[in-house]
């Protein structure tokens, strides 16, 4: 109980350090050039507390419950060397996941254009297919930069046939579907599957599922575009909310809780149904680790509930606003900037974050520390918020920045060191989490709709733009650490020589004591 506590503990430290930087901002602003109502923010800073306190159960739940679950059941589909069992269970559990997660089903909500069942049943066939193309890939040791090269080729020559005002939603996809419920769950099944394996590109090839597991939600709506050819209609923009008191404010949240306990419960119903049907047939693990495992869901449970309440109550119409007041300064460049500091620290508040950096420094030996890690991905989001809100403010298309971006990462793939092209791929889903969605896009969608822009296809792209960066930053990170290997295996083959005729005459107890 006592170790129990001390982790929650820890947890509660990391919470407060990725949210308080967001919410500090947010009230400096509204303290400043961009006021808001009393009862927006006060929505905005019970909605952090509970940001925070998810997040502390969240991240303790998803490792003792999602990462082994799909740990187990990646190493028992590995065993079997069946690629056609193999590719069925993957595409099951890609299309099961992907329902549940709850960043989809908030995208899902601010699409005015496509019915939610449509959108999330079509994203959710996408991230099935390429689950099981990357499990089979990881299985045969096929060349994960190839692969993705192949697929962005495809990917980009679809958007000749798609839909302009449906672009950015498109590419958006790809980062929704990697959230928290999945990069646990898709991560560990990784690390099960190349647990199996005896060459040494095992441990490089446990990531790269997250990267493929975002190209196939892309790929899958801009055929929905094509063939469904979704007509345009009204964006209204969530409603403020108007607090007279303390009571009002928790009746605000409480009347949220039934709804995402609900929903929650949903999402985690198939994989609870399918780990126990795959525990009956083929794992068969001990009471104690079945306990565990129920422990840590009840605290993902919990942590989720938490968290998308917080966030969708609190954060969407505080984000919604403050991108309206910025946008509608007669200095509304101001927003540029602004964007880029809430961008480096919003992804310290990303949950599934957490996940990826401990499981990344852990397989790599502290080779990729989990600090590192996190400054490249703070970057790289960073920047990309600049570019989005550069976008919100000219009307530039999404495709002048993705196209570039894309070429760079894919570029850099070749020259890199291959698991940093892999985790680099991963990162970019999985700093698009709900985080993101639930105020990033909301304040781009205010900026856009203060400067009269469209909402389709000037807001939306955020997302998008979030997953490109990270995968330039982290392979520059990966071509510096090769650079400076490099350059001290050059030094130390240059000193050798001297070392060895410094050590000639000397008998076996001097050179010990050297």
């Amino acid at each position: 109980m006592r170790s129990s506590w001390k982790k929650l503990s820890e947890k509660l430290k990391e919470s407060l350090n990725a949210v308080l930087p967001i919410v500090g901002i947010v009230v400096v602003l509204s303290f400043t050039i961009a006021p808001i109502s009393s009862s927006t923010l006060l929505s905005f800073l019970l909605g952090a507390v509970l940001l925070i306190i998810g997040m502390m159960f969240f991240t303790q739940g998803a490792e003792m419950s999602m990462s082994l679950m799909g740990e187990r059941v990646g190493s028992s589909l590995a065993k079997s060397r069946s690629p056609w069992r193999i590719g069925a269970v993957a595409f099951l559990l890609g299309f099961m996941i992907t329902i549940s997660e709850p960043d989809l089903q908030v995208l899902a909500q601010q699409v005015p254009s496509i019915p939610n069942t449509v959108l999330i049943l079509t994203i959710a066939v996408g991230v099935g297919v390429f689950l099981a193309i990357a499990l089979l890939r990881m299985l045969f040791s096929i060349s994960l930069t190839r692969l993705l090269v192949g697929c962005y080729i495809f990917l980009f020559a679809l958007t000749l046939f798609v839909p302009e005002d449906f672009l950015a939603v498109a590419f958006d996809s790809g980062g929704v579907t990697t959230g928290p419920l999945t990069v646990p769950f898709i991560m560990a099944l990784g690390v099960g599957v190349s647990a199996i394996r005896t060459d040494k590109n095992a441990a490089d090839d446990s990531f790269g599922l997250v990267a493929l597991c975002s190209v196939g939600p892309i790929i899958a709506v801009m055929l929905l575009a094509i063939v469904y050819q979704p007509d345009g209609s009204a964006y209204t923009a969530p409603a403020l909310p108007e607090i007279s008191d303390s009571v009002e404010l928790w009746e605000l949240f409480a009347e949220g809780f039934p709804d995402y306990m609900g929903e929650i419960a949903v999402s985690l119903l198939p994989i609870l149904l399918f780990f126990g049907l795959y525990q009956v047939i083929a794992l068969h693990l001990s009471g104690r680790q079945l306990a565990k495992m129920g422990v840590g869901l009840v605290y993902t449970y919990i942590g989720l509930v938490l968290f998308l309440t917080g966030a969708n109550v609190g954060f969407i119409p505080a984000g919604n606003y403050l991108g309206q007041v910025l946008a509608g300064l007669d200095c509304n460049w101001v927003i540029v900037p602004i964007g880029m500091v809430i961008g480096y620290f919003i992804v310290k508040a990303e949950p599934a974050v957490y996940v990826l950096n401990r499981q990344v420094e852990e397989i790599t030996n502290g080779t990729i520390s989990a600090g590192a890690m996190g400054a490249c991905l703070s970057i790289g989001v960073a920047v990309s918020v600049g570019l989005a809100m550069i976008r919100v403010l000219t009307g530039i298309s999404i495709l002048w920045f993705l196209i570039p971006g894309y070429a760079i990462a894919l570029g850099l793939s070749f020259v890199v060191p291959r698991i940093f092209t892999a985790v680099a791929f991963d990162s970019g889903g999985v700093a698009s989490g709900p985080m993101t969605t639930t105020f990033l896009l909301p304040l781009a969608q205010g900026a856009c709709i203060a400067v009269g822009g469209d909402i389709v296809t000037d807001a939306f792209g955020v997302v998008a733009m979030v997953a490109m960066t990270p995968l330039i930053t982290i392979q520059i990170m990966g071509l510096v650490c090769q650079i400076r290997q490099r350059r001290s295996e050059r030094e130390a083959r240059r000193l050798a020589p001297a070392l060895l005729s410094s050590l000639e005459g000397l008998d076996e107890n001097a050179i010990i004591e050297l």
